[in-house]
């Protein structure tokens, strides 16, 4: 129940927050307008809503320079802020509130060695066995493989542990789960921590991801070269075909790396895709839950999270854990097959999102995370304002004018959206550069958040569905019609 009420506080100030911002804007926009820039002689007609609609005059230079320096600033705040709080936390020496501080795991460790990284490698998996073939085969392809595979078996009915046993690997099955992935790792969790040393890392990977060359050994020489390294997230990119549909999320993901890659490894989330951890950071988040985290003591997963991967990684920054996703580190993930599938692993994405977010508050290490969740909001409205007002200006105009001013800032736009999926190949730039579609399947993504902010306001509980059984019944659903 805290949990729950939390999430909907931070759905409510994310709701109302942004409400404001684009009121501000609106009357901001109105005043101009009635003060004589662009205006018609309906001006000032429900506070300026036809000329703001209808205005054919593009924004003055004053205008312009003041929307381009607030955004400006506004990005350079959050870098700043961003910048000083880590800083801050990689010279804590508050062993109490922030144990996994750079400052602080490399005074305990200096003139320690520790042996050789270790990669053990946790694989959960509920009913994987079609997948699970692929994901091992890209694991024993590495060069070094891991040094220990065990298959986390989740309350499964077909042949899982079956495969997992033909190709040699441990078999953990979970005893009387019922809190999905993250119980049956927290479980499996708790029998392996306790024999592992400080260069020992833990690799969680789902069922249905393949590594690419070279991962692993990137993952090793990074906690090598680095002692204060609690975690190498990866970067994952789409799995082949699926249609348009399929398109769509590879092309988002590409743009999701490309920025990661920008940020130079710094990570927003620690990817439950493929993310390896050191021992002792898990072993610390445990040490802090029900005190200084959420959660249950003695749980690496906070079982109550519906994004147990999303929680994990602030629980890591919150005691000051240094993460990173560098570049080298991909992975090739399945994607949801059909627009439902998709609408429900989205869903469960924005309400974990939320829940998380209530969960911990207004802190330095989710200042990020508030206003990422605030610029979404704010690029919903901009993105409906933008195609109301393309469908109001030609339903108004008895012969269609172009717009100089409007048509460059679409080039921009439409350069901006094919470079950034360049390396996806001609099928992703084609997509891009037809802008409309990929508009629409952000229409899709911004309802997707107001329905978890309206959840999450009206206080709807949220569910855990297994997504890839269900995506998978639904293929087969559509090969059989």
């Amino acid at each position: 129940m805290k949990n729950w009420n939390f999430s909907r506080w931070a759905g409510l100030s994310i709701a109302a927050l942004v409400t404001v911002a684009a009121g501000l804007l609106w009357f901001a926009v109105a005043a101009r307008v009635e003060g004589g820039e662009g205006a018609t002689s309906s001006s000032g007609l429900l506070l300026g809503l036809w000329s703001v609609l209808y205005n054919t005059q593009a924004p003055s230079q004053s205008a312009m320079f003041a929307a381009i320096a607030l955004a400006l600033l506004l990005a350079a705040g959050i870098a700043i802020i961003e910048r000083r709080i880590a800083t801050r936390y990689r010279r804590s020496s508050d062993g109490t509130s922030t144990p996994l501080a750079p400052k602080i795991i490399m005074a305990a460790t200096r003139g320690v060695f520790a042996g050789p990284i270790t990669i053990t490698v946790l694989i959960p998996a509920h009913n994987e066995e079609a997948s699970l073939p692929d994901t091992l085969d890209s694991l024993f392809s590495q060069s070094p493989p891991p040094d220990r595979v065990i298959v986390v078996a989740d309350n499964c009915t077909d042949g899982t542990e079956r495969v997992a046993a033909a190709r040699g690997v441990e078999v953990f099955r979970s005893v009387g789960n019922a809190h999905k992935k993250a119980g049956a790792l927290n479980q499996a969790l708790a029998v392996l921590l306790p024999d592992q040393g400080d260069n020992d890392v833990v690799m969680i990977m789902d069922a249905d991801t393949q590594l690419d060359g070279g991962f692993l050994a990137a993952a090793a020489s990074r906690f090598a070269s680095d002692r204060a390294l609690m975690a190498v997230g990866g970067l994952f990119y789409g799995e082949p075909g699926h249609g348009l549909i399929g398109q769509f999320q590879r092309n988002e993901y590409i743009r999701y790396s490309r920025e990661l890659k920008r940020r130079r490894g710094r990570v927003f989330v620690l990817t439950g895709t493929a993310s390896l951890f050191r021992a002792v950071g898990l072993r610390a988040v445990a040490s802090g839950r029900g005190t200084s985290l959420p959660g249950i003591r003695g749980d690496v997963y906070d079982t109550a999270a519906l994004t147990e991967d999303n929680e994990l990684t602030i629980a890591l920054k919150s005691l000051g854990g240094l993460i990173t996703s560098p570049s080298e580190c991909t992975v090739v993930t399945e994607l949801m097959p059909t627009w439902r599938t998709l609408w429900n692993q989205r869903l469960r994405w924005q309400r974990g999102a939320l829940e998380n977010l209530g969960a911990y508050g207004v802190k330095p290490q989710t200042v990020r995370y508030w206003a990422q969740q605030l610029g979404i909001g704010y690029g919903v409205i901009a993105l409906f304002g933008y195609l109301s007002l393309l469908l109001v200006m030609a339903l108004s105009l008895d012969t269609w004018v172009w717009f100089p001013f409007w048509l460059g800032i679409g080039a921009v736009f439409t350069l901006e959206r094919v470079v950034t999926v360049w390396k996806g190949g001609w099928r992703a730039r084609l997509l891009a550069v037809l802008l409309i579609p990929e508009l629409c399947f952000d229409m899709f993504l911004n309802c997707v958040y107001v329905k978890g902010i309206l959840d999450s306001a009206i206080g709807r509980r949220a569910t855990w569905t297994h997504l890839q059984h269900e995506a998978r019944a639904e293929e087969e659903e559509e090969v059989a019609r």
